[in-house]
């Protein structure tokens, strides 16, 4: 993969923590991204997803005035969303399986536990990237497909079945 990799991509990075935004910027700079935008906390980040074309959100989960579940909330299901299909990769110290979940549930692409190395980092940038999962909407969902294989062997009582034109 060459120094270019993220030259292209445009990062929100939403972190209210100085020596955590430090962090994430020199590792998305030593990855080659060329101008990520910042945000102190989840409003000034909805503030700058609406101004400028974003590809990928970085968003922590702990800020003032709106946290990182509230952004993708707005994202996913706000009129008034820029994209809600924006990639978001959560970042967060919070690493109890009841938390991933329920940033799952809110439609996450990505979950990343702090601290992280720049490795882990490209990896959940590579994941929205290089094998996107498709967006599901229901009435109370909206985002990436929450299943991650594909099961097409499965032969349970609650397989789909598709039906045939002739039935």
């Amino acid at each position: 993969m060459g120094s270019g990799y993220l030259s292209e991509i445009e990062f929100l990075v939403a972190e209210d923590n100085d020596f955590a935004r430090k962090i994430v910027r020199d590792v998305l700079k030593a990855l080659g991204a060329r101008s990520p935008r910042y945000a102190n906390d989840g409003a000034e980040a909805l503030n700058l997803a609406k101004l400028y074309p974003i590809d990928i959100a970085l968003i922590d989960w702990d800020m003032p005035l709106i946290d990182g579940l509230e952004f993708t909330n707005f994202i996913r299901f706000s009129n008034d969303s820029p994209n809600p299909f924006l990639p978001i990769i959560m970042m967060t110290a919070h690493s109890e399986h009841p938390k991933v979940i329920e940033a799952r549930d809110k439609g996450v692409n990505e979950y990343l536990v702090k601290p992280f190395s720049a490795a882990q980092l490209l990896k959940r940038i590579q994941m929205v990237v290089e094998h996107p999962r498709p967006y599901v909407r229901t009435e109370t969902f909206f985002g990436p497909d929450r299943r991650r294989r594909n099961k097409s062997n499965y032969q349970g009582a609650d397989r789909r079945v598709a039906s045939s034109p002739e039935n």
